[in-house]
Formats: C-alpha cells, structure tokens, sequence
C-alpha cells in the first residue's frame, strides 16, 4: 500500500495500448516516508471505524479489537493476495499493532457516545488515498489498468465490507450512499490521467482529490445513488 509513488504509469504506443500493457513502475524514493505515515494514518481511521461498529453493537473488548484489525487491513489484505504480492502486515508489527491501539482507545473512551461527524470526513480521505494507493501498486505489480482500478475499489471499501457484514449492518454495497463509487472515481481517475503520460505523484493528487470531493458532496448533501425502477 505504499506505493503511490512508485508508480508512472505511461502508455508507450499510444493511448490505446495504454488501456491494455500492464503498468510500468519506477522508484520514487523521496516520497515513500511520508506515503508510510499516511498509510498508518489510514490504517488507524479505518481501524476506529471498525472499533465503533463493535461499540454500537456493545461487543466485548475481544470484538473491538477483532473488528478493528479486520475493517483496518482487509482491503488491503485481499487486494495483496489477489495480485500475488506479499501481504503488507505480516512479518511486521506496527499494523496490527496500531490497530489494537484504536480499538482500545475507543473502549476506554467510549467514543461511541461522541458525536463524531469529523470520523467520516477523516474516513473520506481515507478512502480517497487508499483508492489511488491500491491502484498504484496493482499496476507496479503488471496489471493492466482495469484489473488495477478493481483492486483500488477493493483496498478502499472491502474492511468495512466485512465490518458491516460481521455487525449485522447494511452493506455499503447494498446501500444507495455515495462511497464505492467514490473511490472507483478516484482511482479511475488516477489511472487514466497516469495512462496518458501524467506523473503518479500529480495524478495521485488529483486521483484522490476526486474521490474525496464526491464522497464530501454524498456526507455534505446527502447525494446518492438512484435505484432501480421495475416500472
């Protein structure tokens, strides 16, 4: 998941052929520290999210910490399988462990009972970066950009997927709000603008930010998606 800037994804004999080579990686060096800071930071929102629905669901302390690992790292988890990469937590400690963080952080302050609408907004961004950033290393991997746009879709949404699904609650995926499609925009988005020939690093921006905008007019508006008329 680190990878935002490992990736300059360029169409080598026309636009075309773009849509169909895998993506070719380079190294940006300069960056990844600050993409690792913003990859836990990540970790850790989503992380709360998932330690909140246990709350709601008023789970034991065991719960909290299950759903926090699960809602933190699954996309990104099955997103490295799918694309035979190593998986990005095992054989290191910090994920998880910033993972048992949040969930204990929120038993103990009972966080549940905050209103806390600044949780979505962090979550949007979220979803945004980890849209682009899953994308990203789906290409350095050698997929073309369809199959990389998919696993931005998956490394955004599927931890609070299987959230929703272990809480009893409606899945994002069946529910009109404005998310999933938000991030297939934002890597969408990335991966056509780095086709044709822009850096990663200035179409991750733009990437994210049109993930993260249309995700802020769904909390901000109330925007969603219509459903299907059988007249």
């Amino acid at each position: 998941m680190l990878i935002l800037g490992l990736l300059d994804l360029r169409a080598p004999h026309g636009p075309l052929s773009g849509m169909t080579a895998p993506l070719a990686p380079i190294a940006i060096e300069a960056i990844r520290p600050l993409l690792s800071w913003l990859d836990m930071a990540g970790v850790a929102v989503f992380a709360v999210s998932g330690a909140l629905a246990a709350a709601r669901a008023k789970q034991t302390i065991v719960t909290f910490a299950f759903f926090a690992a699960v809602t933190g790292i699954g996309g990104g988890t099955l997103r490295d399988l799918l694309i035979g990469a190593p998986v990005f937590w095992v054989g290191r400690s910090d994920y998880l462990g910033v993972c048992l963080f949040a969930a204990g952080a929120v038993w103990l302050l009972r966080a549940d009972r905050w209103r806390l609408p600044a949780l979505l907004w962090f979550d949007a961004i979220g979803m945004a970066a980890y849209a682009v950033i899953g994308a990203a290393k789906a290409g350095s991997y050698g997929l073309p950009p369809l199959p990389s746009i998919a696993m931005g879709v998956l490394s955004a949404s599927f931890g609070g997927i299987i959230r929703d699904v272990l809480a009893g609650e409606p899945s994002i995926l069946l529910r009109r709000e404005i998310y999933v499609s938000a991030a297939a925009l934002g890597a969408a988005t990335f991966v056509l603008l780095s086709t044709f020939g822009m850096g990663a690093s200035l179409a991750g921006i733009i990437g994210a930010s049109a993930g993260f905008t249309l995700r802020a007019l769904a909390i901000g508006k109330g925007l969603s998606l219509p459903g299907y008329r059988a007249d």
